[in-house]
C-alpha cells in the first residue's frame, strides 16, 4: 500500500511540475509575443478609442430626429460673437434648445441604467426640466421677473393642456374601437399637487386684492414674506411626494414603471456611466449659454417681431422646452401607454409648480431679487381653470378623443388671449415694462 501511495503522489507531482512547466512556456511566449506587438496593441487600443468616441457621437448627436437642429446651436453662438441682429440670436438659441432638452432626457435615461431606479428616478425628478430651470434662474440672475414668471407659468400650461391633450386625442382616434383606461392614482396624486400649488400661488394674490385697497398703501413686503412661506410649504410638499413615489408607494407607480421597463428591455445602456455623466455636463453648459442667449434677447426679439414678450416667453418658450416630452407622450398615447403618458405631461407640471417656481423664489431670497408667487390675475385665473379643466377631465379614469379636443381648445383660446395681451407688466423688481 505503501509504494502504491508513493506511486500515485509521483504521478501527482510529476503532472504539477509539467503544469507549471507548460505555464511558464505560455507565459514567456506570452511576454515575447507582447514585446514584439507593442506597437500594433497600441494601434489597437487607439482604434478601439477612437470607434467608441464615434460611436458616442452617433448615439447622442444622431440618436435623435431633432440632430437636424444641431446646426442652430453653433450659428447662435457665432451671431452672439460677431453681433447680429438679437432676434437672429433669439432665433438660432432657441431652436437649439429643443434638442439640447431632449438629449439631456436621453442621458439622464442612460445614467439611470447604472444607478438603479431610486437614484434614477430622482436624477429624472432633477434634470427632467433642466432647460426650463436654467432659464428661469438666468431671468431671475438679470431681474427679469416677468419673464421668469411667464416661461414657468407657461410650461405648467403647456403640459397640461397642449402636451396631455394632444395625446389624449392622438391616443383616442388610434384607438376608437378600445377603451382607454388608466390608474387614477398617480392622477390624483399629481392633482393634489397641483391644486396645493394653486392655492399657493392664490394666496399672495387674493392677499394683495384684498388688503391694498383697505390700507392705500403697498404691501409688496408682506406679500413677499408670504410667497416665501408658501414656497418652503411647497418644497416640503414635493419632497414627501418623492418620498411617497419611490419608497414607501412605489406600487402605486409601477405600472408606468414596468410600462417603461418593456419598452426598453431589449437594449441595455447604449453608452457608459461617465461617458453619459461627461455629456450630461457638456448639454447643461450649453444650455445655460443658450439660456442667457435668450433672456438677454427676447425683448428686442417681442419689439422686431411685433409679438409681445408674454406671448414669447409664456407659449413659444414652453413648446421648445417641451418638444421631446410632448412627442414621446403621443407616441406612449398611440400605443395605449396612458400611464406613461399622463406621468410625463402630469409629473413634469407638477415639478415646475410645486419645485421650480419654490426654488426660484427662494434663490431670489438668497442673491436680494423680490420674487413672489403673485402672478397677477389674469395668469393665475388661467391657471385655475387649466387645472380644474384636468381635474375633471381624469375623475373617471377613461379616454377619448373628445377629452383631448377640449384641452387643445382650452389652450388655444388661452395663447390667443397673451398674444393680445400687451398691457404693462406689474414688476416689483425691474419695474414696469411692456408685455
Amino acid at each position: 500500500m505503501g509504494s502504491l501511495s508513493d506511486l500515485e503522489n509521483g504521478e501527482i507531482n510529476k503532472k504539477e511540475q509539467e503544469f507549471i512547466v507548460k505555464k511558464n512556456a505560455q507565459n514567456l511566449s506570452n511576454s515575447m509575443m507582447r514585446k514584439k506587438s507593442d506597437p500594433e496593441l497600441v494601434s489597437r487600443v487607439r482604434f478601439k478609442n477612437l470607434r467608441e468616441i464615434l460611436a458616442n457621437l452617433q448615439e447622442v448627436i444622431l440618436g435623435t430626429k431633432l440632430c437636424l437642429l444641431f446646426p442652430a446651436i453653433p450659428l447662435a453662438m457665432l451671431a452672439q460673437y460677431y453681433h447680429f441682429a438679437r432676434p437672429w440670436i433669439f432665433a438660432f438659441s432657441l431652436l437649439g434648445l429643443a434638442p439640447l432638452a431632449e438629449r439631456v432626457s436621453f442621458l439622464t435615461e442612460q445614467i439611470a441604467y447604472f444607478t438603479g431606479p431610486t437614484v434614477g428616478g430622482l436624477l429624472n425628478a432633477t434634470c427632467g426640466n433642466a432647460t426650463e430651470m436654467i432659464i428661469a434662474l438666468f431671468a431671475l440672475y438679470q431681474r427679469k421677473i416677468h419673464v421668469l414668471k411667464y416661461s414657468l407659468l407657461g410650461s405648467i400650461l403647456s403640459n397640461l393642456l397642449l402636451v396631455l391633450g394632444s395625446s389624449l386625442f392622438c391616443g383616442g382616434l388610434t384607438n376608437l374601437k378600445k377603451e382607454q383606461r388608466f390608474d387614477r392614482g398617480q392622477a390624483d396624486v399629481n392633482s393634489l399637487l397641483l391644486l396645493l400649488g394653486l392655492l399657493c400661488h392664490m394666496l399672495p394674490l387674493m392677499y394683495r386684492l384684498s388688503v391694498e385697497p383697505v390700507l392705500n398703501n403697498n404691501v409688496t413686503t408682506s406679500v413677499l414674506g408670504l410667497s416665501r412661506v408658501s414656497s418652503i410649504c411647497m418644497l416640503v410638499a414635493y419632497a414627501a411626494y418623492l418620498f411617497f413615489q419611490l419608497r414607501t408607494h412605489r406600487q402605486m407607480f409601477e405600472s408606468s414603471e414596468e410600462e417603461e421597463e418593456d419598452k426598453v428591455a431589449e437594449d441595455e445602456a447604449v453608452i457608459g456611466f461617465w461617458s453619459s455623466f461627461a455629456w450630461l455636463i457638456a448639454m447643461t453648459i450649453t444650455i445655460a449659454v443658450l439660456s442667457e442667449y435668450v433672456v438677454g434677447t427676447i425683448e428686442a426679439a417681442s419689439d422686431s417681431w411685433g409679438i409681445s414678450v408674454s406671448f414669447i416667453s409664456l407659449i413659444l418658450l414652453p413648446i421648445v422646452g417641451n418638444a421631446a416630452e410632448h412627442a414621446g407622450s403621443i407616441i406612449f398615447a398611440l400605443k395605449n401607454k396612458l400611464d406613461i403618458s399622463l406621468g410625463v405631461a402630469l409629473g413634469s407640471a407638477s415639478q415646475i409648480s410645486m419645485f421650480v417656481v419654490p426654488v426660484c423664489v427662494i434663490v431670489g431670497w438668497i442673491i436680494g431679487v423680490d420674487m413672489d408667487l403673485d402672478f397677477s390675475l389674469l395668469e393665475t385665473g388661467s391657471l385655475a381653470f387649466s387645472i380644474l379643466l384636468i381635474a375633471f377631465t381624469l375623475q373617471d379614469g377613461t379616454s377619448h378623443y373628445m377629452k383631448g379636443v377640449v384641452l387643445c381648445l382650452a389652450y388655444c383660446a388661452i395663447a390667443a388671449c397673451f398674444f393680445f395681451h400687451k398691457l404693462p407688466i406689474r414688476n416689483n423688481s425691474s419695474g414696469s415694462s411692456a408685455a
